[in-house]
């Protein structure tokens, strides 16, 4: 995402500038992946950077380009997960794992039927990893959309941006307590609770949209402002919005995480549904720059979506153009 990343410090944001580094860790561990695939794997999983498939993005169980995980061997499973911890935090990975792991357990339930099956997840790389021409990636899957954009190894750009879980929570069997998404629930709650409480106008509708609204556009769209902007919180409803921005940023790595104090002063979070635990909800924080939603609605509001878009940065639409507007 042009994400965010902030840190409390004597009462002002830390910001983390896009670095060079963690680009040039992320290329060279796309070259390793390709490096071991043989041409028909290449043929699958590359495209031209501007290729019509780079927005092409979903997060329900659908079959997707790029090369499968089932279609790669295990020295190519390991490569391309390396790829994915390159890309994310330890933190973002190890809930990607999660998100797929709980795939796989849907596809157990399903009796191994095809459209559950955790080895449909897809690595495409759309250009060349290189340090002088913007190129991208994407791992894709069901509750799994993560897009990567690098430009000569100076800006990263990480939307959309998508984890999903279902169940949100899970209760029974040997990951009974299973929450991937559990501690941004739990803080956005916490802050709509205390807002509620203060007589803050947070809640914007007593029923939740069926679904995030964004849904899977390619182009985002700037929804209403609803609830209540950061700058006019007490500094304790601050910290805790802080607090949830930073668990949602917590997935990126980072050197990869950008915003300005400007926009976060600027940024509205609005609920909806009730405040009850295990009652269907619904809740977005939106900036001049970026959206963010998260539902909880479906199955008994045990079935959860985060996304994360950016009005101009998704699949680095605004790096790409400046790149394009200077070599022209």
């Amino acid at each position: 995402m042009r994400a965010v990343c902030l840190l409390l410090l004597s009462g002002s944001l830390t910001l983390f500038a896009d670095t060079p580094v963690g680009s040039a860790q992320v290329k060279a561990s796309a070259l390793k992946f390709l490096g071991l695939l043989n041409e028909e794997q290449k043929e699958k999983a590359t495209f031209d950077l501007t290729d019509e498939e780079r927005e092409n993005w979903h997060y329900v169980p659908l079959d997707r380009a790029g090369l499968r995980l089932d279609a790669m061997d295990e020295t190519q499973q390991k490569a391309a997960h390396e790829l994915l911890g390159q890309s994310l935090s330890a933190q973002g990975h190890a809930t990607a794992k999660q998100v797929i792991q709980q795939e796989m357990m849907l596809y157990e339930k399903s009796n191994q039927s095809e459209y559950r099956n955790p080895g449909k997840y897809t690595v495409a790389i759309f250009g060349t990893p290189s340090a002088e021409k913007p190129w991208g990636w994407r791992f894709e899957g069901h509750h799994l959309s993560l897009n990567f954009t690098i430009a000569e190894e100076k800006v990263v750009l990480t939307t959309p941006f998508f984890f999903g879980t279902n169940p949100a929570e899970v209760r029974e069997g040997p990951h009974k307590g299973m929450r991937p998404l559990g501690k941004i629930e739990d803080a956005a709650r916490s802050l709509a609770r205390k807002l509620h409480q203060e007589g803050k106008h947070v809640r914007f509708t007593n029923e939740p949209p069926k679904e995030i609204i964004s849904a899977q556009d390619r182009v985002a769209k700037k929804l209403n402002n609803e609830g209540v902007t950061y700058s006019e919180l007490g500094e304790a409803a601050k910290k805790e919005f802080l607090v949830l921005t930073q668990l949602i940023a917590s997935s990126q790595r980072k050197d990869f995480l950008n915003i300005t104090t400007d926009s976060l002063n600027e940024a509205y979070f609005g609920w909806a549904g009730e405040f009850d635990a295990g009652e269907a909800h619904y809740f977005r924080i939106q900036s001049p720059q970026f959206l963010i939603e998260y539902a909880n609605i479906q199955n008994g509001a045990n079935h959860a979506h985060l996304v994360w878009r950016d009005f101009d940065g998704d699949f680095g639409r605004n790096v790409l153009k400046e790149h394009l507007d200077h070599a022209h």
